[in-house]
């Protein structure tokens, strides 16, 4: 594992594309309604909030000059009132907004998870397993905030910003301009310091991911981590992605942290200019003390939309990269799908033919090339030769885990393309080499083979496979939990649970990629057992190694240079002394 492996960042540096907003607003028109409200009542509360500065001007101007303290505490109740109003208002908004943020990361996740559980084989093994998963989570969340308060926060601040330019404008149209003088500095500013954060913000994003994926695998790889005593060198190059993290984050935070003191400099200038205008007007009696205590008030709360609006923007940016690596997922071509008028299969014998087939996987070197045989109803196949040599290709494409180039597959005279994935693969029980174990009871999953399975159906399956002593002994039996990737559990009691999965689903045609080269010799003898009256009845085929196990199929196939070398049974390849002879005595 290099680390250059891990240091490819997600290209995330890319124009604002409106385009993707648009394909958004799918996702924002199902909760339009809760979020107008919100809208709404987000601009009530900005406008009651700005009435403040011109009571305290009346205030200041009418009321406390005059005496009347009458006046006074009727202004002073209805600031009170007003910044009430605004408080309810705004925490209403808050809960609506919320409701709606989830409701839109469940409604992104629901869909992106959706189309990652059909993306083809070929999908996982490009990508960084890590690098799958920061999309699904992180990216979801950022624009999912930017999809509901950040739209809003938009209409709301440009609402905001306008409403605070004509009380000033109403308050004393001169001071409000010596205000505005400050936009012009304020936006070269805000343009300088936001492409500078945009750009450090998408390298920490950049760097996160690496660190992310690297970090999966590792968890994920542990124990060969400490078979080879990889350790010191692994914490090397996390060391040097973590690294590059905290550099990039150092960085952009180097760059916001500039933003308000840039902000408060060009405010307290703006201010300054208030008071010295305000005080040369106040002494020649233009201006009274209420009206430069307004305004300068109105200056504090008018940098404040305009700041939230540079950030927004940024926000966008980036999230518009996001928005753009979630759609890339949606849009990932699932390659094996059904064709439009695919039938269901409907019942099925077993009988299988592959009718000169031809399959590559790159499109330039054929694992398989023109092969054809024929496997009649419940009989048994061994497919046996040397690694790569195609075995495992050819139950791929039974299962339709890929299509084949050239050349058709049927079952039962059906052409396997034209019916549905579903209704072909539950007619089929696929063990392969490697068994996977989700967290969970070990009842929850060997019923992952038929969810409707009653107790007693999985305990008889794992009779049947030899699993049942075992898992007896198990603290809790058939309930007792086990980890993630069955950590807690042996190799070969791993291939036993995934062996009684595929049993207790009673396939019409059985896959036996390797079953049981993690299982000991004995256990493999009276697993044996079970599986001979499993395999009765119906068509199976049986990849092994282990040549002893394969004796008693009806026929073997020795898959050799993408076509099948040799055929027949047992008996007959032995008295060949062929390919099949070698391999045979080869193991003693």
């Amino acid at each position: 594992m290099a680390r250059n492996t891990f240091k490819q960042d997600e290209q995330l540096d890319e124009p604002f594309n409106v385009k993707h907003l648009l394909r958004a607003s799918g996702y924002i028109k199902r909760y339009a309604r809760p979020m107008l409200i919100a809208l709404g009542l987000s601009g009530l509360g900005g406008a009651f909030g700005y009435l403040a500065p011109m009571i305290i001007q009346r205030a200041l101007d009418v009321a406390i000059p005059a005496g009347d303290t009458d006046h006074l505490f009727t202004l002073v109740g209805i600031l009170v009132f007003v910044y009430g109003l605004s408080v309810i208002f705004n925490r209403i908004r808050s809960g609506l907004m919320v409701k709606a943020s989830q409701n839109i990361i469940y409604d992104i996740r629901k869909d992106i998870f959706s189309h990652l559980q059909k993306l083809p084989f070929q999908y996982y093994d490009d990508r960084p397993h890590g690098k799958i998963l920061i999309r699904v989570v992180n990216y979801v969340n950022s624009v999912s905030d930017m999809l509901s308060n950040g739209l809003i926060n938009i209409v709301l601040e440009c609402f905001n910003l306008l409403f605070i330019i004509i009380f000033m404008f109403i308050v004393d149209v001169q001071l409000a301009l010596v205000v505005m003088c400050g936009v012009p500095v304020l936006a070269v500013f805000m343009f300088w310091i936001k492409n500078k954060q945009r750009k450090a913000w998408q390298a920490v994003s950049n760097k996160s991911s690496n660190l992310n994926a690297y970090l999966q695998e590792n968890i994920t790889g542990a124990r060969i981590t400490q078979i080879f005593a990889r350790e010191e060198e692994n914490a090397k190059t996390f060391a040097g992605l973590s690294q590059d993290c905290r550099r990039t984050w150092m960085t952009a935070v180097r760059y916001t942290n500039l933003v308000w003191p840039g902000i408060d400099t060009i405010s307290v200038f703006v201010r300054a200019s208030i008071y010295l205008f305000g005080i040369l007007l106040f002494g020649t009696g233009q201006k009274s003390l209420g009206t430069v205590v307004a305004i300068s008030s109105y200056a504090s709360f008018f940098w404040q939309p305009i700041m939230n609006l540079g950030n927004i923007f940024n926000n966008f940016i980036n999230n518009v990269a996001y928005l753009e690596r979630i759609f890339e997922t949606i849009d990932e071509p699932i390659g094996i799908e059904d064709k439009e008028g695919a039938e269901d299969i409907g019942e099925v014998i077993g009988k299988v033919e592959f009718d000169h087939v031809t399959f590559s996987y790159d499109g330039e070197e054929d694992v398989l090339h023109d092969v054809s045989f024929t496997v009649e109803p419940g009989q048994s196949i061994a497919l046996v030769g040397p690694t790569g040599a195609g075995k495992s290709t050819i139950v791929n494409l039974l299962s339709r885990f890929y299509d084949v180039q050239k050349g058709t597959i049927r079952i039962d005279g059906k052409d396997i393309s034209e019916v549905t994935l579903g209704s072909l693969r539950s007619h089929m029980g696929i063990m392969m080499q490697d068994p996977v174990i989700f967290s969970g009871t070990v009842e929850d999953n060997i019923r992952y083979g038929k969810l409707d399975a009653t107790s007693p159906q999985v305990r008889e399956a794992g009779k049947t496979v030899c699993a049942d002593a075992f898992i007896r002994r198990m603290p809790e039996g058939y309930r007792t939990v086990v980890k993630e990737h069955g950590s807690s559990l042996s190799q070969g009691q791993k291939q036993l649970i995934c062996f009684a999965r595929t049993v207790l689903s009673d396939p019409s045609i059985l896959i036996l990629d390797e079953a049981t080269s993690s299982i000991d010799v004995q256990t493999e003898r009276a697993l044996q057992q079970g599986l001979n009256s499993m395999v009765e009845g119906r068509t199976s085929f049986i990849i092994a190694h282990r040549l002893s196990t394969i004796r008693n199929c009806d026929r073997i196939l020795y898959i050799d240079n993408g076509g099948i070398a040799e055929s027949g049974s047992h008996d007959e390849l032995m008295a060949k002394k062929g390919y099949y002879y070698k391999l045979y005595t080869a193991q003693g």
